[in-house]
């Protein structure tokens, strides 16, 4: 992997350098913000990078729906005039009310930039053929990545409006050598080459974001068995404040912070202090460069845990384990705490596991989960439930009920997975 050439103090320089312009760009600009920092008390030439930290207010996705929902279509968080902004999004709506983001070119350059680094680090360039395997809409997804793909000098190939089966031929027919995709996707590709007798592309990197599957271990091991000879990346980013964070291919275990882009805080959620290296926390981030419509100190809902040793050659944040779940999809179950990714790491030991899903409901007052396991053609699905069954109750000292479904009855979708229903 190519090395950062930055050092922890160079970071830091760019990061107060960047901060200062910021505030100076919004105060008095940015209706959202010039609101928050009087509220604060503060003035751009009071906040510095210690005022910052201690009385910048933290800001939540419930306080940018309130604001868009008073302030409609696009809300206050808009820098410039309208004229200014070339380009829209939509956050997927996941996790409640989706977000709609507006972005001007510069801004927009910004994030490419991001992605650029993102593909050098990871030794991808020029003689890459990239294919994206999703259709291109209003959330976010790989349509940075794609751009700077090709700003980097990569032939990429569009696989929207094709079935799986069209999209590998086309992969193969034309070379191509870097995959975009979700986990779930990527896996039903190699499931459909397989099924199909479709010799699957020779890749270098597996691109994999949108969901949490790329850095958890028993997964990444089902996606090196369908594309054998691809390294597997993960990234995460979102919609509203951008693409993040890059996958160490030597050390994949820790995901970075492209922290000269990014100021990165790690808070206990509950009291909002500081969490010391090694400790979960939730993921706070200001974007420094997304000048247009900017996000300040704004609480992810992802839960973390910044590395104690840090793999060398990078200055950038090591996250140890990578993005480990959302502080808003914990449920407790009869009094024990069970998260998406520990149902996953469980569930993908199990060769002829399909897909599964998780279903939550409330009964007499308490909140139960009921995952559904769909086996693999051929596979028997009672058996395989009980064993999933087994399985669960020794990794997480709980009951949990598995139901056999049919094969080809649980969804695939291209862009985020939803195996964690509330019913």
């Amino acid at each position: 992997m190519p090395r950062s050439v930055e050092t922890r103090e160079l970071i830091r320089e760019e990061q107060d350098r960047l901060l200062a312009a910021l505030l100076r760009e919004i105060d008095g600009a940015n209706p959202f913000w010039t609101t928050k920092l009087c509220q604060a008390g503060l003035t751009t030439a009071t906040c510095d990078r210690a005022v910052f930290h201690a009385r910048f207010p933290f800001t939540t996705k419930a306080e940018l729906v309130a604001d868009q929902r008073a302030h409609p279509p696009f809300g206050s968080n808009l820098t410039y005039d309208l004229g200014r902004y070339s380009r829209f999004c939509q956050t997927s709506g996941s996790t409640g009310v989706p977000l709609r983001w507006l972005d001007t070119a510069s801004s927009w350059e910004w994030m490419l930039g991001n992605w650029v680094r993102f593909l050098h680090f990871v030794g991808i360039g020029r003689n890459d053929r990239v294919f994206a395997a999703f259709s291109f809409g209003p959330f976010l997804g790989f349509w940075t990545a794609f751009e700077a793909a090709a700003r980097l000098g990569c032939c990429c190939l569009p696989g929207g409006g094709l079935s799986s089966r069209a999209r590998l031929e086309l992969m193969r027919d034309a070379g191509v050598t870097v995959l975009l995709a979700t986990p779930t996707y990527a896996i039903r590709l190699g499931e459909t080459a397989q099924a199909e007798g479709i010799a699957v592309p020779t890749l270098r990197r597996l691109f994999v974001a949108g969901e949490p599957g790329g850095s958890i271990p028993e997964t990444r091991a089902i996606l090196n068995r369908l594309w054998p000879g691809a390294v597997v990346v993960d990234h995460h980013g979102m919609t509203e404040i951008g693409p993040v964070s890059w996958q160490n291919v030597e050390h994949p275990r820790f995901l970075h912070i492209l922290e000269t882009s990014y100021i990165a805080e790690i808070i206990d959620p509950a009291t909002l202090a500081p969490v010391p290296a090694g400790a979960i926390g939730e993921l706070v981030l200001t974007n420094l460069g997304r000048l247009g419509s900017p996000l300040l100190r704004y609480r992810t809902g992802d839960l973390v845990r910044a590395a104690t040793e840090p793999p060398e050659g990078v200055a950038h944040l090591a996250l140890d384990g990578g993005i480990l779940g959302r502080s808003d999809d914990m449920v407790v179950i009869r009094g024990i705490n069970v998260w998406p990714a520990a149902i996953e790491s469980v569930a993908r030991r199990f060769g002829e596991l399909a897909e599964f899903r998780c279903l939550l409901a409330s009964e007499r007052g308490m909140l139960e989960l009921t995952v559904e396991s769909e086996p693999q053609p051929g596979a028997d699905g009672d058996q395989l439930a009980q064993r999933l069954h087994e399985e669960l109750r020794a990794a997480l000292s709980l009951r949990i009920p598995v139901r056999s479904v049919s094969p080809g009855t649980l969804p695939r979708p291209e862009l985020k997975s939803k195996r964690w229903i509330r019913l």
